[in-house]
């Protein structure tokens, strides 16, 4: 099979949103009046992003998953993408059940795949997202203010967990690793809060190299600092119980762990109604782990409100082994 025959097989269907998808040397996109496009880009690289281990169906899904969750962060609908992939070989069922994830993902957002590229080479995935939002209405990181509550959505921590049962180096319940396995291969990107945090949040981010590393960023971008409660951040980790593991364990996986492609965002206390009222509108639930604060430091708070000390570093690709 080459690479012609495997687009028209494998990614090739009528576009929904795009003027003109795949098939040309470019694809259209005409954004509706009053809105702005926003756009993303992250790429999955083997044996660094994902384990060799993981089902291409989930590996389709990942992909345009971490994408979708850029896009949340900002409060954008998704529209379209692009995919560029790099194969070893050409695997037919191997494609077969990575656009099925991938497909399934992209229905269940009405985005369209409107082109890309392919080559020989690693197995490389990378997707270039499209969305639409009101104008002026995109959530940034560089809005935080003194006094905002700080929240994050659904669940961390687990993720990390799961990779650290991969790589042996911690041991817990089958079941416990099954469900962290599940959030690390499959995540959910949190579109629907995303949208409904349009004019109540101040600035967000999405969680992709551990909380403290993607909150840090908009507090340099907003020149704030912030108090975060320990016991908060830790009563999201799903596996937190179950898994059998100590506090200590548990919280660098939650602080700094990373791959949980949750939602950081921050909004003024009198809209702590509305951001419940949010939360049940996308059917996810947030927690508020703290505040921000003028002082343009982090600090981490125990359960009596003493500051305990930051030793937790963040994922980077160029620093993390």
């Amino acid at each position: 099979m080459g690479e012609f025959d495997l687009i028209e097989t494998f990614f090739k269907r009528p576009p929904r949103h795009a003027t003109l998808g795949v098939g040309d040397d470019c694809a259209l996109l005409a954004v509706k009046s009053g809105q702005q496009l926003a756009i993303s880009s992250d790429m999955l690289v083997e044996g660094r992003h994902f384990l060799s281990t993981v089902s291409p169906a989930h590996l389709g899904h990942k992909a345009l998953a971490v994408n979708l969750s850029d896009l949340a962060a900002c409060g954008a609908e998704p529209k379209a993408f692009l995919l560029s992939l790099a194969l070893p070989e050409v695997q037919p069922q191997w494609l077969a059940e990575f656009s099925k994830g991938l497909w399934a993902l992209a229905d269940l957002y009405q985005c369209d795949l409107i082109g890309g590229d392919t080559t020989r080479g690693p197995l490389n995935i990378c997707i270039t997202v499209m969305g639409e939002v009101p104008a002026y209405q995109a959530l940034l990181r560089r809005g935080a203010q003194v006094g905002d509550d700080i929240y994050v959505s659904g669940h961390l921590g687990d993720a990390r967990l799961a990779l650290e049962v991969f790589r042996g180096h911690l041991s817990v319940p089958q079941s416990v690793f099954d469900t962290a396995r599940l959030r690390m291969e499959k995540p959910t990107p949190q579109v629907a809060l995303g949208m409904a945090l349009r004019g109540l949040a101040h600035a967000a981010a999405d969680i992709s190299d551990g909380l403290l590393g993607d909150l840090q960023h908009i507090l340099k971008a907003s020149g704030v600092g912030a108090e975060i409660h320990i016991a908060q951040v830790l009563s999201t980790m799903a596996c937190a119980k179950s898994s059998g593991l100590p506090e200590e364990v548990l919280l660098p996986l939650c602080l700094s762990g990373g791959d949980d492609y949750e939602l950081v965002f921050t909004a003024p206390e009198h809209q702590r109604g509305a951001i419940v009222a949010a939360s049940e509108a996308a059917s996810t639930h947030v927690t508020r782990i703290g505040k921000i604060i003028a002082s343009p430091q982090l600090t981490l708070l125990d359960s009596q409100g003493s500051s305990v000390a930051n030793t937790f570093s963040s994922f980077d690709h160029f620093k993390t082994p």
